[in-house]
């Protein structure tokens, strides 16, 4: 590695220096023929490291279909994204849909770790050089949490962020891999953003790259290359230290401090913190090691590995049951886990005891006043996704506070944050974060967890128990019915949702044992942005009772193949005697009810669910 001070401090790697060809642009037909061009390709030279864009080599490719962003982006197995081209085609795709902006603008690019992120992002570098970006900020290591992401592309004002993640899902070459773009609010590109970007993919016919371009990624440096006259420029900067101080600026990591280390009132409060060999591993060894002075055995998996150690980065009760036996059995005060990317959390309390993500996002809204800044900021509104039990709209009607339904997907928040609507949110499937970014936030919830320990001096429990008290106990669970095939859930939600919005189903009296429930309504969710107009629909078919129970069915958009099929069951209850029974017992007769109206077993043969919630 070379470095050069001139004025600026710029780093070149070897490969570079000695002057690869420069500027290649692909094109790709159906016909699947491949041609190379014998035009000249302009060389890169050593000084001043320039590429000229006057001749442009051509190369015929077969067009790849099904390249549409679901929930979270465009998420394949791993070897769907290592077929020739098909990584460059999403990536010029995504670049084309941002237009006349794209010149001359800024992109952060990042990604959990997984397998082939490396390669992936040695891809996007050559690209977007290509394409008149004209600077990059990686992180190290190509090493980004979803959270951070968001939190960078706000801080330096970019235009967006691409983002390297099957987030939850597992990693390595037989699993999944993922790109997703975040706009320029730090959010999920929404709607007209992904349908746009799908829509190219389908009549793309080249895609620019500047094939000699190696950036060592591995190294904080910053590396400026002429291209086509103009700088790009590779900022590679530290992972971690600009989320750090943004938490640092939202909790008080002195009285998080003390709580960790305890105090001559208060035994030190013991906590085991997983990150299932994920992206938050640097992350939390900084915040909870280094800056609240946690032991390093209260961490464990903080090495993010490629195939994440064969773990199943998602944290719930299958696949993060180590941390249940670990929490259950040891001394730990709170346990928490964090998903792939760095989104996803699960809160645990003494002994195991669960804290179900509809009630944790309750309870920090509930709580909000522990936090300096939600104090200094205030409350402007709540949300949750659709399938989220109403607990947090409990929370809201108590403060005379609105309250927000969306859809699933972090991008539907987003509209109500930057219109000053919205500032605490969450979504049943482990997701809680605040209006401090755009995307949701595990390490965040952690943080909020300790922080209204810290000012309650109550255990996780204990606050858990007292929210119940005061706003009854909205009984949920979801059953996860994962890698159906696709034909026969799409045959079972066509079949139940003819049944439940047929006129008839309105009234009608379901009974399992010794519990009825009367259908007020049935539909198939639809909702419209409030901001931007924007309609989603077909977003889960919904009964809903009289009592207020619910029961929902969805088709997960975050798996990579096959389909997930989401049946999510909710009861209130305000009896006290009632608030510390099992979800299961009590929500029985609904999830009975559920499985015979959709005929669920006889369409995809399968008995129990593959994850329950």
């Amino acid at each position: 590695m070379t470095s050069y001070f001139a004025p600026l401090h710029i780093q070149v790697c070897e490969s570079i220096a000695h002057g690869y060809d420069a500027f290649f642009q692909i094109k790709r037909t159906r016909s699947g023929t491949s041609v190379m061009s014998s035009a000249p390709v302009p060389s890169l030279y050593r000084t001043p490291y320039s590429y000229d864009d006057k001749n442009m080599n051509r190369i015929e490719f077969v067009l790849y279909e099904g390249q549409k962003p679901g929930t979270s982006g465009l998420r394949k197995a791993v070897k769907v994204f290592t077929q020739e081209h098909y990584t460059e085609n999403f990536i010029q795709s995504i670049l084309g849909a941002l237009g006349d902006r794209l010149t001359g603008s800024t992109l952060v690019v990042g990604g959990d770790g997984r397998y082939y992120c490396k390669e992936a992002i040695a891809k996007i570098i050559r690209i977007t050089a290509a394409n008149g970006i004209a600077k990059l900020i990686v992180g190290q290591d190509g090493i980004f949490s979803t959270p951070a992401v968001s939190a960078i592309i706000r801080k330096y004002g970019t235009i967006g962020g691409i983002l390297l993640t099957a987030s939850h899902n597992p990693g390595g070459p037989d699993a999944d891999f993922g790109i997703k773009f975040n706009c320029e609010n730090g959010g999920p590109a929404p709607d007209d953003v992904t349908n746009k970007i799908y829509e190219i993919t389908k009549v793309l016919e080249s895609y620019k790259i500047a094939p000699g371009i190696d950036i060592d990624v591995s190294k904080i440096q910053s590396t400026t290359i002429q291209v086509d006259g103009k700088n790009f420029t590779v900022n590679v900067i530290d992972s971690v230290n600009d989320y750090v101080e943004l938490m640092k600026e939202i909790f008080d990591f002195s009285s998080l401090k003390k709580l960790i280390h305890g105090t001559p009132e208060r035994a030190a409060f013991q906590v085991l913190i997983n990150s299932m060999n994920g992206v938050t591993g640097p992350y939390v060894k900084r915040i909870f090691i280094t800056e609240l002075g946690a032991s390093a055995a209260n961490t464990v998996n903080i090495v993010p590995l490629e195939d994440f150690g064969g773990l199943h980065p998602d944290p719930n009760l299958t696949y993060a049951s180590d941390l249940v036996d670990s929490v259950k059995n040891g001394p730990y005060d709170l346990g928490a886990a964090f998903d792939g990317d760095g989104d996803r959390n699960m809160i645990l309390g003494k002994n195991a005891f669960f804290v179900n993500p509809s009630d944790s996002v309750a309870v920090i809204a509930a709580n909000f006043t522990s936090i300096p800044y939600f104090r200094e900021n205030g409350i402007m509104g709540y949300a949750r996704s659709m399938p989220t039990s109403c607990a947090l709209d409990k929370v809201a009607a108590a403060a005379n506070a609105c309250c927000f339904e969306v859809p699933t997907g972090w991008k539907y928040f987003g509209n109500l944050m930057d219109a000053g609507l919205l500032s605490l949110c969450g979504e049943e499937s482990f997701g809680t974060g605040s209006d401090h970014i755009r995307e949701k936030d595990g390490v965040w919830a952690c943080l909020a967890w300790l922080s209204i320990v810290a000012y309650s001096g109550k255990s996780v429990e204990e606050i858990l128990q007292g929210h119940w008290t005061k706003y009854g106990r909205n009984f949920f669970t979801r059953y996860d019915y994962e890698n159906c095939a696709s034909e026969s859930a799409n045959q079972m939600m066509v079949e139940l949702e003819e049944h439940i919005t047929s006129a008839s189903f309105k009234g009608t009296k379901l009974t399992n044992g010794d519990k009825s429930y009367v259908v007020k309504n049935a539909d198939n969710y639809s909702y419209k942005d409030l901001i931007d107009g924007n309609v989603a629909n077909k977003q889960g078919l919904r009964i809903l009772f009289e009592d207020g129970s619910r029961i929902i069915f969805r088709l997960s958009g975050t798996g990579s193949s096959g389909a997930t099929i989401r049946l999510y069951v909710e009861s209130y209850e305000s009896d006290p005697s009632t608030y510390n029974k099992d979800p299961q017992e009590v929500l029985a007769p609904l999830l009975n009810i559920a499985l015979q109206l959709s005929k669920l077993k006889e369409h995809t043969g399968r008995d129990t669910p593959t994850v329950i919630t």
